[in-house]
């Protein structure tokens, strides 16, 4: 039982560390929400997502994490990160929490 609590810990740690770098993503991507409304940028950028999905399919496939679900982690992320952005530019405001 010990290894149990012991690794439950550590996964409690990692989905910390999850949460905090998550937080820390949606900064940099409400700044650029923020920046694509001003210039008046489309909230979505196909050429770039694609690209990060390959980048990240291809660092999975390094770490032994299966590309698809990598894939899947990020088409969430991107879809909720174009929300914001959709919401900035409509309203030029956009709150991380909601």
């Amino acid at each position: 039982m010990s290894d149990l609590r012991r690794l439950r810990r550590s996964i409690d740690n990692l989905d910390a560390a999850l949460v905090n770098l998550l937080a820390e993503r949606f900064k940099c991507t409400e700044e650029v929400g923020h920046l694509k409304a001003s210039h008046g940028f489309p909230a979505s950028d196909p050429e770039r997502e694609a690209e990060q999905v390959e980048r990240l399919r291809h660092l999975a496939k390094d770490v032994g994490l299966d590309p698809a679900f990598a894939e899947k982690f990020l088409t969430f992320l991107i879809e909720e990160v174009l929300r914001h952005h959709r919401s900035i530019a409509e309203t030029g405001i956009h709150s991380l929490g909601g």
